[in-house]
């Protein structure tokens, strides 16, 4: 019954819209730890410290692509997480978070256009990084949210890119970030700012 109200509550946060899958869940996996891959790597500094994330090219070229391009053109530099559900995600990439934005429009920026879904089968659990979206499953663009729990309902309905490889620390204390009821009424709003300063991308790690 916890997670079935849980669930329900977070139907109501900004652009982050879980909607039902009719299709059977398959078993899904994550990528074997002992693989030789490289991958781009995207380093996220912000002002609770720097976090690494390795970027899956395999499975979501697209959704790297564009993560890539948007970082790397600085778009994302002085953006902040404006949604934070403790043991569930943090999510940011809004354009109206910058300063001077319009605070009333937090949680629905994009970069003027809308990417395609990549849904794929790695799994929704702390530390992937995974596309925010509205109902439409090709509406995201860069806003993006890192899991911090266990949030493998998602799985195949969001799509994941990557994965946290250095900075555990920095995203529990971004988790930790004290939070007030946001318009929705749902308890997500950072009563503290936490910027993201920039994010790059640099190319097979």
């Amino acid at each position: 019954m916890k997670r079935i109200g849980k669930v329900l509550i977070l139907m109501a946060g900004s652009f982050l819209i879980f909607s039902g899958c009719s299709e059977r869940m398959v078993p899904v996996t994550q990528p074997n730890e002992n693989q030789t891959k490289t991958y781009p790597h995207a380093v996220i500094e912000t002002s609770a410290g720097t976090m690494e994330l390795e970027l899956w090219s395999d499975v979501a070229p697209n959704t790297v692509e564009n993560f890539t391009k948007l970082a790397n053109e600085e778009f994302y530099d002085t953006t902040a997480f404006h949604r934070i559900i403790d043991g569930f995600m943090v999510q940011g990439g809004c354009p109206h978070t910058k300063p001077g934005g319009n605070m009333a429009l937090v949680g629905t920026g994009d970069p003027g256009y809308k990417i395609k879904a990549e849904f794929n089968e790695r799994r929704h659990v702390r530390g992937v990084i995974s596309m925010a979206r509205s109902q439409s499953p090709d509406s995201a663009g860069c806003q993006f949210f890192i899991c911090t729990g266990d949030a493998t309902f998602l799985d195949r309905q969001y799509t994941c890119f990557g994965k946290l490889v250095k900075g555990d620390d920095v995203l529990e204390k971004i988790s930790k970030t004290p939070v007030e009821a946001s318009p929705s009424g749902e308890a997500s709003k950072p009563t503290e700012r936490v910027e993201i300063k920039s994010i790059r991308v640099v190319k097979d790690i």
